[in-house]
């Protein structure tokens, strides 16, 4: 089996499992018996993939085995299954072999072999700072501001720190995070860990050597690398957009009855959250269908790579547009930062941006013909949601018929491995030709 095939499979086992796990009696919290297969399968798949959409309350449907169940599945899916049986193998071998290192390049944590034993410690002690540091925080703010025990405040502080920095949106919360809108002790924690989570970790950890490099005294730095550049330009215009565009779009609509505080808070978090992670603290059942457009074109995009956001991610964004402007200037390569971009990464873009677009296209249609009672704005927020492994909804996804909930699973499953990965599954073999045709230029426009 090739790395991407191996990929696809973890996660497809994974899903399996807690599928499972999820149909047994002591999953269910009113003891009423196993829970139905597609709403295990649905949930399992979501927690796995990231995308936090349920059809089913969280916090009252599942006991608190299901919710571990679930915790779980999130920080596999974040760490990467591929990534975690690496590491056991360099555990029980005390080495990363070739095709170990293959395997977890597969999944975008490293663009070089050399990186990948670097990257996975710098992946695990990323990952457990960060959830320690937030989960602290907001374990004490459960304690203190709301009056909750310390083992309940520990358990809602570590299920939402692990949440939030994998880009998960459970909540133990029947209303997400919409009972704590004033709460900027509790929101801005939860938007640090999504936006450090969505950074991607190649990205944080050429920021620690650098950090770290510096702090050394070693002044001649290495180049900052054009993905860092890409993600970091891109979630700044991102957040800004999203950030003027719903309190601008929701000032006097979702957020009128909010304070001017607390609708700027408001507006701010939901454009963090709204890229990758998720969560919510208004209703956007409320929003203005052109508040939703714009988060469409926000979750459609999503975050860096080699993290735990979804969408097509802002790197095949940024090469995109790249592109678009060298054709506009009629320049040969496309340059930027004083760097060339081969064609090969172009290419790489164009195919994962025009086959996250075919797929989603195709599952609007389908949904729509099995659901035709709900309105057209719903089914692409829901179907661009589960895609982009987001997990925001208008309210419909409990509604949905079974076969466009089944559908919604497969492509949080999709989303999450990726276009490429899954193309690179299905084909088991790679060909070349040694031969090539003559060139003619059709005419475009």
């Amino acid at each position: 089996m090739s790395p991407a095939q191996l990929v696809a499979g973890s996660f497809a086992s994974f899903v399996l499992i807690g599928t499972v796990l999820l149909l047994l009696p002591i999953s269910r919290a009113d003891g009423a018996g196993g829970a139905d297969f597609v709403t295990a399968l649905f949930t399992a798949t979501s927690a796995t993939c990231l995308t936090g959409l349920i059809v089913v309350d969280t916090a009252t449907y599942w006991s608190h085995f299901g919710q571990v169940v679930i915790m779980l599945l999130i920080q596999a899916g974040g760490l990467g299954i591929m990534t975690l049986a690496t590491i056991a193998s360099w555990v029980i071998a005390g080495q990363i072999g070739v095709k170990s290192r293959l395997n977890a390049s597969a999944e975008g944590r490293g663009a070089q072999l050399g990186d990948v034993k670097t990257l996975l410690v710098a992946t695990l002690s990323f990952t457990a700072a960060v959830e320690f540091i937030i989960a602290c925080f907001l374990v004490v703010r459960f304690r203190f501001e709301y009056g909750m025990t310390w083992e309940q405040s520990l358990w809602w502080g570590i299920f939402h720190s692990i949440s939030a920095f994998n880009n998960a949106g459970f909540s133990l919360h029947s209303d997400n995070l919409v009972p704590f809108v004033s709460d900027a002790g509790l929101l801005l924690p939860i938007a640090a860990a999504i936006m450090i989570g969505g950074l991607g970790f190649p990205l944080l950890l050429e920021l620690a050597l650098r950090l770290r490099r510096r702090t050394q005294g070693i002044t001649h730095l290495p180049r900052v690398s054009l993905t860092t550049k890409f993600v970091l330009i891109g979630t700044t215009i991102l957040i800004t957009t999203g950030f003027v565009g719903f309190g601008l779009m929701e000032w006097n609509g979702a957020l009128s009855h909010l304070s001017t505080r607390d609708k700027i808070l408001s507006a701010f978090f939901q454009s963090v959250s709204t890229r990758t992670a998720g969560f919510n603290s208004v209703d956007f059942g409320e929003f203005h269908p052109s508040s939703l457009i714009l988060t469409d074109f926000m979750m459609f995009i999503g975050g860096g790579s080699g993290g735990t956001a979804g969408g097509v991610k802002i790197t095949t964004v940024a090469v995109l547009v790249a592109v678009m402007i060298a054709e506009i200037r009629g320049d040969d390569a496309i340059l930027f930062s004083e760097r060339r971009i081969p064609n090969r990464t172009m290419r790489q873009a164009l195919a994962v941006f025009m086959l996250a677009g075919l797929l989603v296209a195709f599952a609007i249609s389908i949904v729509q013909l099995i659901a035709p009672e709900f309105t057209t704005h719903q089914i692409v927020f829901e179907v661009i949601s589960a895609f982009a492994t987001v997990g925001l909804s208008t309210g419909i996804t409990a509604a949905l018929p079974t076969g466009a909930k089944l559908i919604i699973t497969v492509l949080m499953y999709a989303g999450r491995i990726g276009p490429i990965t899954l193309v690179a599954a299905m084909a088991a073999r790679e060909q070349r030709r040694l031969y090539n045709y003559p060139v003619e230029r059709p005419l475009i426009g």
